[in-house]
C-alpha cells in the first residue's frame, strides 16, 4: 500500500535539510503523543547525565505510545525536541535515525530550554502522527454477510 503521508523535503525557495521534511501532510486519524522523557516504567530516570542513553529511552517510550494508538514511526508527521543543551541534538538524531530507518523523516522543531520537569532530564520529545483510517469491508461472519467490519490496511 502506498503511504498515507506526503513528505516535501524542500518546497520551492526553501533550502533542503537532511535532518527533517519541511512539510508533511496526509489523511487519517490524528494522534498526539505527549512529550516523553527518559523515564522507565517505574518513573526512574534512565541515563542520568548521558544524552545518548536518554535519547534511546525517549524514542523507546515514543514507540510504546505510538503502538498504543495503533501507530508506528512511519506515521509520525511532526516531532518537537526540547533539549536543555543543543549539544544533545546529535544524540537525539542518532536515536531518531535508528527508529526511522528507511522512513522519510517528519517535520521537526528543536528548542533549547533552561530546564525540564526534573533536573536530571536532558530532553523531552513530543510527536504527532496520522494513522490510516480502517477500511470498511463486509463482515462475512454475520448472517447474510451484511454486517460492517473494520480492517486496517497498511
Amino acid at each position: 500500500m502506498t503511504s498515507h503521508l506526503t513528505h516535501v523535503p524542500a518546497p520551492d525557495g526553501i533550502a533542503a535539510s537532511p535532518q527533517y521534511s519541511h512539510v508533511v501532510w496526509g489523511t487519517g486519524r490524528f494522534v498526539a503523543i505527549s512529550g516523553q522523557c527518559a523515564l522507565d516504567a517505574s518513573g526512574a530516570v534512565v541515563g542520568e547525565g548521558d544524552a545518548e542513553a536518554q535519547a534511546r529511552q525517549v524514542f523507546a517510550n515514543l514507540d510504546r505510545c505510538l503502538a498504543a494508538a495503533g501507530a508506528g514511526f512511519e506515521d509520525v508527521v511532526k516531532l518537537t525536541y526540547y533539549v536543555t543543551d543543543v549539544a544533545h541534538l546529535p544524540a537525539v538524531r542518532e536515536a531518531r535515525d535508528a527508529r526511522f530507518a528507511g522512513t522519510p523523516l517528519p517535520a521537526s522543531s528543536a528548542v533549547q530550554v533552561s530546564a525540564l520537569v526534573r533536573p536530571e532530564l536532558l530532553m523531552e520529545i513530543e510527536a504527532f502522527a496520522l494513522v490510516p483510517e480502517p477500511e470498511r469491508t463486509p463482515d462475512l461472519d454475520t448472517a447474510g454477510g451484511a454486517g460492517a467490519g473494520l480492517r486496517l490496511l497498511r
